[in-house]
């Protein structure tokens, strides 16, 4: 039985006729009368005297009607109440660096429009200080990159990001429309220090291809490195997130191709018991909006896992 059957049965009992019932409702009258047909198939009894000057309740449909009218009441009543309730709560969210510069926005927009009530913390610092913090409990959410990850978290793969030479006119980076890492070993590199995930994906990556890369300076915030590399004092190697904007800057963005070079993005959470409705909206939000982006190409280099 659906709700739907039972605003058809108490619409045609109002107006006494199948035909402006029909209209009403703006249905065809041969697709509410089969409707009202399966109704009293399923209920074993008639509700409704037909006739060539309309329709009229049986007493089974009297007795019916007074049942449907009460559940449409109270299934307004509880549509009306959880609009009333809104979603709320205080959720917090952690992000790299480079995974805030694309994320974070849309994910805000996102958020306000679906739930406003809900009090968004986010934290930006580095990946592997995120996975801290979440052992710790000061946090409900982050999107990390290691897969060694503790057993109780909840993990979903978002998605995978290509790594990217990001380089100025001033400091150019070996000639070609994407490079290889055994390409720069004389590259003059500025890198993440190792409490930085992608530098220790980095150098794995670069002891496989057997490169022992040239990395002049470390500097672990996003912003400063992005500006010494558009300052001229050397290159560097991120993922798409970092390279969205950096075309516009006047950077030029030159991909890696090696197929093991590359950063898995999770989202990662407390165990769905230890999570606050908030939270588990706000999980869904976050996949939701990493998906979009990247089937709309506004994440550069990455690619859903599983398409």
């Amino acid at each position: 039985m659906e709700l739907r059957q039972l605003r058809y049965f108490v619409k045609v009992v109002e107006l006494g006729s199948l035909g402006r019932a029909a209209l009403e409702l703006g249905v065809g009258t041969s697709a509410l009368s089969q409707q009202i047909a399966k109704l009293e198939s399923e209920l074993c009894a008639r509700l409704l005297n037909r006739s060539s000057t309309g329709v009229t309740p049986t007493s089974a449909g009297l007795a019916f009607l007074h049942h449907a009218q009460l559940t449409l009441r109270q299934a307004e009543n509880a549509v009306q109440a959880a609009r009333r309730d809104r979603m709320s709560g205080y959720v917090s969210l952690g992000l790299a660096p480079t995974t805030a510069s694309v994320l974070a926005l849309p994910l805000i927009e996102a958020m306000r429009t679906r739930y406003p009530d809900i009090q968004l913390h986010l934290v930006e610092m580095l990946s592997g200080y995120l996975a801290g913090q979440l052992n710790a409990r000061q946090l409900d959410l982050a999107v990390l990159f290691q897969t060694d990850m503790a057993k109780r978290w909840s993990v979903m793969p978002l998605l995978d990001e290509r790594l990217f030479v990001i380089h100025s006119s001033a400091c150019p980076a070996p000639p070609g429309e994407s490079l290889r890492l055994a390409d720069l070993g004389d590259l003059p590199l500025l890198l993440p220090s190792a409490q930085h995930g992608l530098r220790t994906r980095l150098m794995a990556a670069f002891e496989s291809a057997g490169v022992v890369p040239n990395v002049i300076m470390e500097i672990d915030g996003l912003a400063t490195l992005m500006d010494a590399v558009r300052a001229g004092h050397a290159a560097t190697i991120q993922p798409g997130a970092a390279a969205a904007h950096s075309g516009e800057a006047g950077l030029c963005v030159v991909p890696i191709i090696d197929a093991h070079v590359s950063r898995r993005n999770l989202l990662a959470s407390l165990s769905d018991d230890e999570l606050s409705p908030a939270a588990l909206a706000t999980r869904v939000t976050v996949a939701g909006v990493a998906r979009e982006l990247v089937r709309t190409g506004h994440w550069p280099g990455a690619s859903l896992l599983g398409e």
